[in-house]
Formats: structure tokens, C-alpha cells, sequence
């Protein structure tokens, strides 16, 4: 055998093995809500290329992020959006990885440190706990989470608190996650917590949704 033939029965059995895990993960998600966990972690990093809205660089930039802002990345995982969101606030901003496992918070402190990331405070439990500090973010991101969360009017009501007026919430979601959320639900949902939708990037079936808390 080749050696090109060897890569593709690799690459092959590596696309298997996700699309088993991916449909196996779904079935059970379909029972109770299942983060994904911190030895999976690496199947978190890759760019969906048929999904931009779920990419790092993208939601980044549809956020606006100014140095000197201060972010909540609920559900950060292994520091996908926390590194470049970190970067681009600046040493004078900050980030707030929030986590349930401390796998995965384990594996973002690592990167942070190899990156020279000074900005990133970790912080490992659930949201809707009552945990989160009022009204002290600029932003904050749920990217392929709140599907995770038991009790998401909760989870979106302490966002809401933790949040400063005028601050932004970016939800996304996309069909390939077992937990995927769809835009009216979301919205249903970011309602009973007082937010109201400002901008929507994508599709139906992968996007990327921004929520305002009014200045009241």
C-alpha cells in the first residue's frame, strides 16, 4: 500500500469514528444535555468549513471588541474564542473563561500561558448558578452551549445581569452540534430574559445571533 493510500484510510477512519461519536453524542443528548468532554476537546478546534458563522474569526469581528473591554466566554472549552478575544481586548481588558469541566479550563490556562495572555481569569461552573459578577461585561459569548445548559432562562437571565447596558450577548449555533438550538427558540428565550435581537449572521441551520440588553 502507497503511502497516499495509508493517509486516506487514516483520514477515512478518522471521519468514521467523528461521525460515530457525533451521532452517538446526539442520541444521548436527546436524553440529557451532555457537554461535550475534555478528552473530545480537539474536535472543538477545527473551522467548519460549511459553517463560517461558527467561526472564531467571524463572531470575533461581529462582536466589535475595543481594547479595554471586558468579555464573558460562557462555556470556553478549550479556549477556542478565549485566546483571540483576550488578545484583541488587550492587557487593559479582560476575559472571563467560565467552564464546567476543569479539563477543559486546564487546557485554556495552558494555552493562555504559552501565548503570554495575562487577561484570563477562569472560573469553572455552571451558568444560571448565580456566580457571575453584575453588570461588569462588555460582551459576552454562548458558542454551541446553551443547549447544554438545564435551566437556560436562568443561564441567560445571570448574562443578562452580568452584563453592562448596552452590553452584547452572541449566541451561536450550528446543525452539526447535538445540542443545536433554533433561532425562534433562542429567541423565545433571550426574550424572558430582556434581551431583544440586534443583528443575525448566517442561516437557518448555522448561525451566529447578537442580543442587546437595553440601556434602561
Amino acid at each position: 500500500m502507497c503511502e497516499m493510500d495509508t493517509v486516506l484510510w487514516i483520514l477515512t477512519g478518522l471521519l468514521v469514528l467523528f461521525i460515530i461519536v457525533s451521532l452517538v453524542w446526539r442520541w444521548q443528548s436527546e436524553k440529557r444535555a451532555i457537554p461535550c468532554p475534555s478528552w473530545l476537546s480537539w474536535m472543538l478546534e477545527p473551522e467548519n468549513p460549511f459553517s463560517p458563522a461558527n467561526h472564531a474569526r467571524n463572531i470575533i469581528a461581529w462582536l466589535q471588541l475595543q481594547p479595554g473591554m471586558s468579555v464573558l466566554d460562557a462555556g470556553c472549552g478549550p479556549g477556542r474564542l478565549t485566546l483571540p478575544v483576550a488578545e484583541k481586548v488587550g492587557k487593559n481588558g479582560r476575559v472571563l473563561a467560565l467552564d464546567l469541566q476543569e479539563g477543559m479550563l486546564q487546557r485554556t490556562q495552558s494555552r493562555a500561558q504559552a501565548a503570554g495572555l495575562n487577561n484570563v481569569i477562569l472560573m469553572q461552573g455552571n451558568l444560571g448558578e448565580g456566580n457571575l459578577p453584575l453588570q461588569q461585561f462588555d460582551r459576552a459569548v454562548l458558542v454551541t452551549v446553551l443547549g447544554e445548559i438545564p435551566d437556560q432562562v436562568s443561564a441567560l437571565l445571570e448574562i443578562y445581569a452580568a452584563l453592562k447596558p448596552d452590553g452584547i450577548l452572541s449566541i451561536t449555533e450550528t446543525i452539526f452540534d447535538p445540542h443545536f438550538q433554533t433561532r425562534e427558540k433562542v429567541v423565545k428565550l433571550a426574550n424572558l430574559a430582556g434581551f431583544w435581537e440586534v443583528a443575525f449572521f448566517g442561516k437557518p441551520l448555522a448561525y451566529t445571533m447578537q442580543l442587546a440588553k437595553p440601556n434602561a
